[in-house]
């Protein structure tokens, strides 16, 4: 699977069809859907309350998390309308609805046969180009404010089909969407095979949701679990870690975005810059990350990295298999001066890392609204954020798939005032997804750091040394 911008897809032309998640009668009355009662997540309640602050302002802002996979031969699409519904059903936070209640975000989902699809046909498109417009389109058009969440279609070829869908992040994350790829695709094959499809169990995101907020409830300022976050602030003087090479960027202002896609390293690469990272009694993503906080510096960032980076919580168990925005964001802070060389650089990542985990169950977005309650209230982070997020595509459901599936992630936000970069790896190599504000400083910066985190990289796989 490669995380890579709709634009940047090549995707054959072909008859487009989209279905409609919509209630039955037997669901709702009228063709409404139920008022939510239950409890959202703290990322969920931050989500929504910003797209309800921001339409109330009609100031507009948008994204989408999105996948894009293939199916070889005449498609069955009454298989895969099927395959399509059965993963809505399967996945409980697919089928939920919000809104406010009693000053909070309730959410609560419909039961898993109150849904069904509706097809309808959008018609020929003739050019790559008109696919790929169309897509970003219908992905942008899914609404934090409004049900359903996700949407679906495929493009309808003699030889193949494109199967697409799109949800809002408040139902998704990074992780979500593998997992979409995997399900639909695994039903599909067998329910076109006239087999019963057979999937992992998946958990409650709800419940996941419900025993968040029972956990943070009573949590205040003086919690001695914020010591953590609290020494972080205390030595980088603000609770966001700041972006630290220039963008270009005007106080207060967002931009329009730029996403792109860069490879990084080879397969062979990737497996010797691996191999050196266990030298140093550490893994790839440490040794990823050590080199990111080198290239900055190098590009005249400081000495010491402080960043923030998402963490899975779904563990091993049921959640593992499950849709649903599962991710916590922690701060994360070690040396990068010049004389510590390699070793030295990768044991503090792990010490780093070591201490980040310890603290990993605050929530990140309760960490917020306490210690720094005068960004709480903005929409957006209070300038460009130092940010890594790191994803292994070999390791997630399906995966020795993905080449067969042509798997694709797209994410996207219309507008800005930073830059964030994701990276991931697959069987080919090392990539860098980058979504930044749209601004010729940026682009330098952005181009810059990476030829410099390249270089880095492959100095520490053959030399030893950054």
């Amino acid at each position: 699977m490669f995380q890579v911008p709709i634009e940047e897809t090549e995707i054959a032309p072909g008859r487009v069809v989209v279905w409609d998640l919509v209630p039955t009668a037997a669901g709702a009355v009228a063709g409404q859907v139920p008022p939510p009662r239950g409890a959202t997540s703290y990322n969920q309640v931050r989500h929504f309350s910003v797209a309800r602050d921001a339409r109330d302002t009609e100031d507009a802002f948008s994204s989408y998390v999105a996948g894009t996979f293939e199916i070889s031969g005449r498609v069955d699409l009454r298989a895969l309308e099927s395959a399509l519904l059965h993963v809505v059903r399967r996945h409980e936070v697919l089928r939920c609805t919000f809104g406010e209640l009693a000053g909070d975000v309730a959410c609560g989902p419909l039961e898993p046969e109150a849904v069904t699809l509706r097809i309808a046909e959008v018609g020929h498109l003739d050019s790559p180009a008109r696919v790929r417009s169309y897509l970003h389109e219908f992905f942008r058009g899914i609404d934090t404010l409004s049900w359903p969440l996700i949407g679906m279609g495929a493009v309808v070829r003699e030889e193949s089909t494109t199967v697409f869908f799109g949800c809002d992040h408040l139902v998704s994350d990074g992780l979500s969407t593998p997992i979409a790829v995997h399900d639909i695709a695994t039903v599909y094959a067998a329910l076109a095979g006239g087999r019963r499809p057979d999937l992992p169990e998946v958990g409650s995101y709800l419940g996941y949701s419900r025993e968040q907020r029972r956990r943070y409830r009573e949590m205040d300022a003086d919690d001695g679990r914020l010591d953590h976050w609290k020494g972080f602030m205390a030595r980088n003087g603000d609770f966001f870690p700041p972006f630290p090479l220039d963008l270009g960027l005007e106080p207060g202002r967002l931009y329009p975005t730029v996403n792109e896609l860069d490879p990084l390293l080879s397969a062979d690469g990737t497996e010797a810059l691996e191999a050196r990272c266990r030298k140093a009694e550490g893994r790839l993503f440490m040794g990823l990350l050590a080199a990111v906080g080198v290239s900055l510096r190098k590009e005249g960032g400081p000495d010491v990295y402080r960043g923030l980076m998402p963490v899975n919580e779904r563990g091993r168990g049921a959640y593992a298999h499950t849709m649903g925005w599962f991710i916590n964001t922690l701060p994360v802070e070690f040396s990068v001066a010049e004389g510590q060389g390699l070793d030295g650089t990768m044991a503090g990542v792990s010490a780093a890392l070591d201490e980040m985990w310890r603290h990993v169950d605050v929530p990140f977005v309760k960490a917020w609204s306490l210690l720094a309650p005068e960004h709480f209230s903005l929409r957006t982070w209070p300038f460009a954020v130092n940010f890594f997020s790191y994803l292994d595509f070999r390791k997630v459901p399906g995966a020795r798939h993905h080449t067969e599936w042509r798997a694709r992630k797209h994410i996207w936000s219309s507008r800005t005032n930073g830059i964030c970069f994701w990276f991931h790896r697959n069987d080919t190599g090392l990539y860098m997804n980058s979504i930044y504000a749209d601004t010729p400083a940026a682009r330098r910066t952005k181009a810059a750091l990476g030829r410099t985190l390249v270089r880095t990289m492959e100095n520490m796989a053959h030399r030893g040394t950054f």
